[in-house]
């Protein structure tokens, strides 16, 4: 497997987010001091990209609500460029942390320049890594760039090593004031991360040899974030071959469930909150007993307490009680990126470029900027 670039992207995940935890703290100083310069006049937040990177902010926006940037919204650039003035006017005072993993696509050129033209007062976090693209070449008092290691700037057409380790950049960023005491949450993480996929690689590709043309993902609060960019992962490298959904265990209860048919894969990622996990398992049960699907995962932090038939396959984080959720929820996205790479196999695909009519690529063109 380690012919393919996805494959390699995948496993390195844990080792550079070590790499990038060293980063950051070599920078302390220097980012802690651009923060505190704008978030103590008040500037919001604003979490952004498209795609992949778009989805790190919908999963870190209720991740971050016990770091410097509690109240962080997460508006994607393909909504900010079509409809700047929504979000934006004269009195709006603007902290945009943009995610890019090339910093070459239309939309996060596009977006820096129509938040410039739009809001009062603007000041840009550039978290990218391609230390050649656009946004990294940028250069002004109110732009700081995060450019992680090299090894994140996927070859392959999936993001895998730069969502996460944008995801994780960025709650470091959060916490930049403490981020010394966060080294062993890093560390654990990585070493849970690679004793997990070890276990569960197997199991994985064996749900991936099984006969099913649609899967859905549910999540709560970030896991749903978590399940948004699993869903694409999936899809994408199998060409649309496997139509995917996600949703939060909720909300899924009200129409979204139809999607649940013979040939469906559920995966269900529990939350490590028990009061939540409550919710969640009822809805594990209901569909167990209810509804005919093809087969099913629980992705968890510890087996739950329940009917080991109500799910095919179990697999287990190993996080420990206590690990921010800024930092766990990339645990998760694992499982649906091998379960992507194994699929994409099954289907007669070639991973690193599984778009046979060349549909989707890796930076998006053909997207005309009218500003």
């Amino acid at each position: 497997m380690l012919k393919y670039f996805t494959y390699k992207e995948i496993r390195q995940q844990p080792d550079v987010w070590q790499k990038t935890y060293n980063l950051l703290l070599a920078r302390k100083n220097e980012i802690k001091s651009f923060i505190d310069k704008f978030l103590d006049q008040d500037y919001q937040v604003i979490l952004t990209g498209a795609g992949t990177s778009a989805y790190i902010g919908d999963a870190l926006e209720p991740a971050l609500y016990q770091t410097r940037f509690r109240n962080a919204r997460a508006i994607s650039t393909t909504d900010i460029l079509t409809f700047p003035g929504f979000y934006f006017n004269g009195d709006s005072k603007v902290l945009l942390i943009s995610f890019a993993r090339s910093g070459n696509s239309p939309e996060s050129v596009g977006t820096v320049k129509a938040v410039e033209q739009t809001a009062g007062q603007v000041a840009h976090i550039f978290i990218t890594c391609n230390g050649e693209g656009k946004l990294a070449q940028m250069h002004a008092d109110n732009i700081l760039t995060i450019l992680l290691p090299p090894e994140t700037n996927d070859l392959s057409l999936a993001m895998t090593s730069s969502y996460s380790t944008m995801f994780l950049a960025c709650s470091l960023i959060a916490q930049i004031g403490d981020i010394e005491s966060q080294r062993s949450a890093i560390d654990t993480l990585a070493e849970c991360v690679r004793k997990m996929m070890d276990r569960y690689e197997d199991d994985i590709r064996e749900i991936a040899s099984k006969d099913f043309k649609r899967a859905v993902f549910l999540g709560s609060g970030t896991l749903k974030g978590v399940a948004e960019e699993s869903r694409l992962k999936l899809q994408e490298l199998t060409d649309g071959a496997v139509m995917c959904a996600f949703d939060s265990f909720l909300g899924f209860r009200h129409g979204p469930k139809a999607v649940v048919h013979p040939d469906c894969l559920v995966v269900y990622f529990l939350s490590p909150e028990s009061s939540t996990q409550r919710y969640e398992l009822d809805l594990v049960k209901q569909i167990k007993a209810g509804n005919r699907h093809h087969s099913s995962v629980l992705v968890c932090q510890r087996r739950p307490d329940i009917d080991p038939s109500v799910c095919d396959f179990v697999m287990e984080t190993g996080l420990p009680d206590g690990l921010p959720g800024c930092f766990g929820g990339v645990a998760y996205v694992v499982v649906a990126q091998l379960l992507g790479f194994y699929k994409s196999l099954n289907c007669g695909l070639n991973p690193d470029t599984p778009s046979i009519s060349g549909n989707i690529s890796r930076v998006v063109e053909g997207v005309t900027l009218y500003i």
